[in-house]
Parts: C-alpha cells; sequence; structure tokens
C-alpha cells in the first residue's frame, strides 16, 4: 500500500510540474505576440516599409514611375539635367531609394500630346514647355507644377527662301506653327508687338512644316534649337528669333498628376533632388554632356553647347525670374483666348 501512494504521488507531482510548465509557455507567447504588436505598430506609425524609424513609407509608391519628355531619338532620354541623369542611371538609383524600381520614358512630338496622356493617366510626370502645360492646367487638368529647369528657351521665326523678309512682310502670309507650343506664344506675341495683324496660322509638326517650307506651301514657320540654325544654314530666311524680346523667352515646366501625389506625397522633392545631383555631375563632366547633346540632336558637340549651354540650366526647382516669364505667358495665353480660364501661378506651383 505504502509503495502504491508513492507511485500515486510521484504521478501526480508530474503532472503539476507539466500544468505549471504549460502555464508558464502561454504567458510567455501572450507577452511576445503583445511585443510584436507593439513593434508593428511602431513601425506603421513612423511610416517605414522596414521598420526604421525616421524613414518615409514606399508601401503605396508605384514601383514603375511613367516619365514623358518633348523629343525623339535613339537613345530615348531628353537633354538638360533630368536626361544627364537617366542616362547615366543617377536619377533611377535615387528614385530606387523610394521604392521606384523602373522609370520607363516616352518621347512626345509636342506639349500639346504629352499633357493628354498625363490627362488620362498614361504619364505620371512629364517635362515640356510653358504654354502647353499651362493651356492644359487652365482646361482643367489635374497637374502641379514641380519644377522649372529651363527659362531660356528660344522661338525662331524663318521664312521661306526669296519670301518674305522681315516680320512686317508677314502681312497677309501664311505661318506654320506648332499649336499650343512656346513657339505658338512666341509668334503670336511678336506679330501683336510689330502690329501684324492679317494673317494665317496653320498647326504643323516641326518636320511637315519644314517640308512645306521648301516646298513653298508656306510663307514662314517656327522653329527652335539646333534644327532652327541647320534650317539658316541652308538659306531659310532669319526674320526673327526671341533671344530679342526676353519677355516671350520660354520655360520649361515639369508637371506631376494629382493622382500620382496621391500615392507619392513627397515625389516632388525626391524628383529635384535628384535632378540637382544629376546637375551637380553634369557639370564635372562638361565635354562628355555636349557629346551626349549632340548624339541625341543629331549634331556636333560645339553646336549642342552653343545652341544648350550647361549655363542655362537652373540649379533650384523654381527662380523669381522664371516664374515671372510664366505668369505672363499665362496673362497673355489668357487674354488671347488661348488659356481657358486664368488663375494663380501659386495654386498651381507645389514647392
Amino acid at each position: 500500500m505504502k509503495q502504491l501512494y508513492k507511485e500515486m504521488e510521484v504521478k501526480h507531482s508530474t503532472k503539476l510540474r507539466l500544468a505549471i510548465l504549460t502555464t508558464i509557455m502561454m504567458l510567455m507567447l501572450v507577452l511576445q505576440a503583445c511585443n510584436n504588436t507593439e513593434g508593428n505598430g511602431a513601425s506603421a506609425s513612423g511610416g517605414a516599409n522596414t521598420g526604421k524609424a525616421g524613414e518615409e513609407s514606399t508601401s503605396n509608391v508605384p514601383p514603375v514611375l511613367n516619365y514623358g519628355y518633348i523629343g525623339s531619338n535613339k537613345l530615348n532620354v531628353p537633354g538638360g539635367a533630368e536626361g544627364w541623369g537617366f542616362y547615366k542611371g543617377i536619377i533611377q538609383e535615387e528614385l530606387k531609394k523610394h521604392g521606384i524600381t523602373e522609370v520607363k520614358l516616352t518621347g512626345f512630338p509636342n506639349g500639346p500630346d504629352q499633357t493628354e496622356s498625363l490627362i488620362s493617366g498614361r504619364l505620371d510626370i512629364g517635362s515640356l514647355g510653358d504654354t502647353p502645360a499651362i493651356i492644359a492646367y487652365a482646361s482643367g487638368a489635374k497637374t502641379r507644377l514641380i519644377s522649372q529647369s529651363s527659362t531660356n528657351s528660344i522661338g525662331y521665326l524663318i521664312g521661306k527662301k526669296d519670301g518674305p523678309k522681315t516680320v512686317k512682310d508677314l502681312e497677309g502670309k501664311t505661318i506654320a506653327i506648332q499649336k499650343g507650343s512656346f513657339m505658338h506664344r512666341y509668334v503670336v506675341g511678336l506679330l501683336q508687338e510689330e502690329g501684324v495683324t492679317d494673317y494665317k496660322l496653320v498647326h504643323m509638326l516641326i518636320p511637315d512644316a519644314t517640308a512645306a517650307l521648301a516646298r513653298g506651301d508656306v510663307d514662314a514657320t517656327t522653329n527652335l534649337g539646333v534644327p532652327a540654325l541647320k534650317l539658316l544654314d541652308q538659306g531659310y530666311t532669319h526674320l526673327d528669333d526671341a533671344s530679342k524680346h526676353p519677355n516671350l523667352l520660354g520655360t520649361s515646366a515639369t508637371v506631376v498628376s494629382e493622382d500620382y501625389l496621391t500615392k507619392f506625397p513627397d515625389f516632388p522633392k525626391v524628383w529635384n533632388e535628384a535632378r540637382e545631383k544629376a546637375l551637380a555631375d553634369l557639370k564635372q563632366h562638361e565635354d562628355e554632356y555636349y557629346q551626349f547633346l549632340a548624339e541625341i540632336g543629331d549634331t556636333t558637340p560645339e553646336l549642342a553647347k552653343e545652341v544648350n549651354p550647361i549655363s542655362d540650366i537652373k540649379d533650384t526647382a523654381f527662380t523669381d525670374e522664371g516664374i515671372k516669364l510664366l505668369e505672363g505667358t499665362k496673362n497673355f495665353l489668357y487674354e488671347e483666348k488661348l488659356a481657358k480660364k486664368d488663375f494663380n501661378i501659386s495654386d498651381w506651383q507645389l514647392k
């Protein structure tokens, strides 16, 4: 009987120890779960996808950024600091830090075509001339202006061979323009200044306008940059250019869709910092940069330097000079009924 009691005591003691151990393990699991919950809450409030305090959230940032620019070339990049940054991979590396793993670049023949893609959602961001960007915003496009990388875009007015010799000779003549471009604004402003009131504007893309000028189908056309200088070298008449009219210079505009900004509110800051980093690198490799421009513009480094000097590239998102030009362009477009409504540039601008 004593032996039976001892066996019962041993079994009871063993069951008690097992029960105590089980209770302790359950408490430890509950405590661990609580700690994990607190840790996840800190990560969410801190906004870091990695759980590190102070980092911004990348969970809502789309991995692909769709970027549009004006032009077409074999490298599929624009000029300027943006183009150099893409060409060297500087901008891509900066964007990767914020969850953007791919940038898709698309070239457009003109600004109005690009703004249509922005409005439809095919693009997230675009760099274009100020005039089409303003016209689109005044028409209700949900975009925000985040930088002006250039404030010295020069439009040229070029006459056909054996045609008009001065701007005043365009009275009663036909002029080819890219409707809605900064050159459109330049020509209308120029003709107004010169008192020319009887003229016809026809919309043509630059290649079509150049061919029409050669055939004599139009009396003059607008152009810019290297293509304009090439036409002058071929004997076409240099009627005027915007360098003689500082108030008619064009500026660039980089705009982002409001829809994209809801997903990545800090994008303007990230973009401009990446662009400034690309510009700093560009300035350390000037000869290589002009060779790059020559390749995308099908010209020589010397001519690329003449047309697009590095000194024209702005090292900040906005300048007082640029905003003043933008204000003047906006006012002109509204007065000429090219822009549907007036607005404050500050309401469009996102610093």
